[in-house]
Parts: structure tokens; C-alpha cells; sequence
């Protein structure tokens, strides 16, 4: 009974491991195209509050771990400029 209670609990964790990754990609594509999106954007250009929107977006961007916004560019397929 316990072997088939541990299997299951496996089952379980490895079903949820697996749901977590998928969405992890998932953000990981949607902060990758808002950092593209941040880097092709002149906030002078946009409504006031979308320019706030915008900046809050910029500072959340980059806070990120230098790797994981890596990650996120790759997803997008995207490359960071030079003097960016």
C-alpha cells in the first residue's frame, strides 16, 4: 500500500513539475516580447498612462537576474543591442 501511495504522490509531483515548467515558458515568452517591446519603445511617444504603465514595466524588466531575462529573449528569439 505505501509503494503504491508513494508511486501515486510521484505521479502527482512529476504532473505538477510538468504544468509548472509549461507555464514558466509561457511567462518567459511574455517577458521577452514586453522587454522587446520596452526596447523599441520612446515612453515620450505614448499617453501618460500608458507611459506609467510602461515605466512600471521597464523597472520590473529590469530587475530581473540578468539569466533569466536571457532566457526570456531567447524564447522571443530576440538578441540584446549594443549599448542597450
Amino acid at each position: 500500500m505505501t509503494d503504491a501511495l508513494n508511486k501515486q504522490e510521484v505521479a502527482m509531483l512529476r504532473s505538477e513539475l510538468e504544468m509548472m515548467m509549461g507555464e514558466r515558458t509561457s511567462l518567459l515568452k511574455v517577458v521577452g516580447a514586453a522587454a522587446v517591446l520596452m526596447a523599441n519603445t520612446d515612453g515620450r511617444d505614448l499617453p501618460a498612462e500608458a507611459a506609467e504603465a510602461a515605466e512600471m514595466l521597464s523597472k520590473l524588466v529590469n530587475r530581473l537576474p540578468e539569466e533569466t531575462l536571457g532566457e526570456a529573449l531567447q524564447s522571443v528569439h530576440a538578441e540584446i543591442g549594443v549599448g542597450r
